[in-house]
């Protein structure tokens, strides 16, 4: 009989994906013109979520500087749920979120502050709640009457029917609301939701989760470097929330991660306790100069444009800005020592004379004929944005716009980042 159900339940989801509602037929909802930024409870408290919780933390956005940065999603993941009514409508819990969502969302807004929940494509959500496989058109209207602005949308029992079929249906019932909400895809990268997503997602995980871990954190963005091609306005690869300030990474490393997370024009969705910051950590998450970056008009994903090899454990990342500079990220993979690295600026396709910007620093360096030294901490990072000078510009594969192409199938990278064994030229300046 389960096996019936779960067959029928199947067939209803493939209907409801190729038959489109009106005017779905592509993502289009005016969203996400540049990377979503916000805060989301998992990381930090799982499935420890209340209504006070949410209202502290959006309180805290606002008189800490963050919302003005443009932090302006508080996101509940999982656990927010318990049932579904008689009439299938989903319950939230009523003793960690007494007020209901409604009145939650209004404070929120309140607080010129957006909000947003969490469901699945499953029949389940990842915790055991109940999931929004089969659900979508009541769900979507629920949250539309509940003036949600941001679904996140997992990935957990899914009775394996593809993501291709089973996240267009919400898609397209969101869009039948009218009430606009921001459509996370969370499918984890099982099926190269870079190929397909674009016209299903406004954002769409391209990774496992990531941990409070280096490893983690640097085999994410490489696992997400492989859709860098298709990411532009409307649409993101998602490599996952940061994890900055949850305390198992050195600074350093959690300066590392914020700066390729914002070169990769990826989500910057804080993932710690923004009511207990220390300082450090505000440091980091509130950088505006980086922030720009990931913001900038422009839309193309940085991308790593130079892997470690032989004894060099030295990477480079780069993408292009509106303004025709180049935003650089040079990275120490070695864990223990300092490098000192000089990085050239024909191996990357720069400018031959360039006026760099320190955006760490916050300070012009001097005017760069061929090439840069930097000093790179173990497991730190440089910023910089490579300012042609007058006369000179960048390579050609920076000035042309980027093809919106689906990238080719890539194995999933192992734990720590491949190496490629060829000799690495760089002369100290």
């Amino acid at each position: 009989m389960r096996r019936t159900i779960k067959l029928a339940l199947a067939a209803a989801v493939a209907a409801l994906a190729t038959t489109a509602l009106p005017g779905a037929q592509a993502l289009d909802n005016g969203l996400a013109r540049v990377p979503q930024m916000g805060w989301n409870s998992w990381n930090k408290f799982a499935c420890d979520v209340s209504d006070s919780l949410i209202r502290q933390t959006a309180e805290a956005l606002v008189t800490s500087g963050l919302a003005k940065l443009g932090y302006n999603y508080v996101n509940i993941d999982d656990c927010w749920q318990v049932s579904r009514d008689a009439n299938g409508v989903i319950v939230a819990d009523p003793q960690r979120f007494p007020n209901g969502i409604p009145a939650l969302a209004a404070y929120v807004h309140s607080l010129g502050l957006k909000f947003g929940l969490y469901s699945d494509a499953g029949e389940k959500t990842c915790q055991g709640r109940p999931g929004g496989l089969g659900h979508e058109v009541i769900d979507a209207r629920t949250y539309a009457a509940w003036k949600v602005d941001y679904l996140k949308y997992d990935n957990c029992f899914n009775d394996n029917i593809k993501p291709e079929v089973r996240y267009p249906p919400m898609r397209d019932a969101l869009n039948a609301t009218g009430w606009p909400v921001f459509f996370s895809m969370c499918e984890w990268g099982v099926d190269s939701p870079w190929n397909w997503a674009p016209k299903v997602g406004n954002s769409w995980r391209t990774t496992p989760d990531i941990k409070d871990t280096f490893d983690s954190m640097y085999s994410n963005i490489v696992q997400n470097d492989q859709g860098w091609h298709v990411a532009t306005a409307g649409g993101w690869n998602d490599p996952d929330m940061l994890e900055i300030g949850n305390g198992n990474m050195t600074n350093d490393e959690y300066t590392m991660h914020f700066s390729l997370w914002a070169l990769a024009k990826a989500p910057l969705i804080i993932g710690c306790d923004v009511r207990e910051m220390d300082k450090e950590t505000m440091r980091i998450i509130s950088n505006a100069e980086v922030i720009a970056v990931n913001q900038d008009a422009l839309g193309v994903q940085g991308h790593r444009v130079i892997q470690a090899s032989g004894s060099s454990q030295i990477e480079v990342w780069a993408g292009p800005q509106a303004s025709g500079a180049l935003a650089v990220v040079v990275v120490n993979l070695d864990a223990t020592a300092t490098a000192t690295y000089t990085l050239q600026f024909g191996a990357i396709g720069a400018a031959m004379c360039n006026d760099p910007r320190d955006l760490w620093l916050h300070a012009a360096l001097p005017e760069a004929q061929g090439s840069v030294t930097l000093t790179v901490a173990p497991h730190g990072s440089r910023m910089l944005l490579l300012t042609p000078c007058r006369g000179h510009s960048h390579g050609a594969q920076w000035q042309q716009e980027q093809p919106q192409q689906p990238a080719k199938e890539q194995p999933k990278p192992a734990k720590h980042p491949r190496r490629r064994h060829h000799t690495h030229h760089s002369s100290l300046v």
